[in-house]
């Protein structure tokens, strides 16, 4: 019932802390972005200089790049072996990094049909290897395409160390001998 206004209050927060001169960003990863009130609120953040990192796996009504628009904001879109559904929303929050998981894209039918489910991530150790997946994918050069202004996705540059992401986490959560974080 208060999915979308919580996401527009915490985007909103991101505007005042880059114009106050604190620390803000915007890292999301979903499966689809549709919803026109939310991508109007990442445009406007963009606009106001905050940096937004996305991943989006399939549909992105956002157009990312655009001078004036959404210069600040990049996205990525990594289709690979195995299908992911992790939602993960993280907003830098003036240096204290809230991060958030849940069930929804930002889609018509998510924000206004359906009752899904998101949820703050508290743990710190928790918080911490999420932060670390979501760079994990954001350094996949293997996989990984980035989406421009006209939805054309264009190649990663194949630089330094190849890195795919799904064999990256893999690695990653079995170097933690698959226990959960303290």
């Amino acid at each position: 019932f208060n999915l979308q206004k919580k996401f527009l209050d915490l985007i909103d927060r991101e505007i005042t802390n880059t114009l106050a001169g604190l620390p803000s960003g915007i890292t999301i990863k979903l499966n689809n972005l549709e919803e026109e009130k939310l991508i109007k609120a990442l445009y406007r953040a963009s606009a106001a200089g905050v940096k937004i990192d996305m991943i989006v796996r399939g549909i992105c009504c956002l157009k990312p790049g655009v001078p004036g628009l959404s210069e600040n904001i990049r996205v990525k879109r990594i289709v690979d072996r195995y299908l992911e559904h992790g939602r993960v929303f993280m907003f830098e929050n003036g240096g204290n990094p809230e991060v958030f998981m849940g069930s929804s894209d930002w889609m018509i039918r998510n924000i206004y049909r359906r009752i899904e489910v998101c949820f703050p991530v508290y743990h710190e150790p928790l918080k911490k290897q999420l932060m670390d997946i979501l760079e994990i994918q954001f350094n996949d050069n293997i996989q990984g395409v980035w989406i421009d202004a006209e939805g054309v996705n264009h190649p990663v540059a194949k630089e330094g160390k190849p890195v795919r992401s799904q064999e990256e986490i893999y690695r990653y959560l079995e170097s933690a001998g698959g226990k959960k974080p303290d």
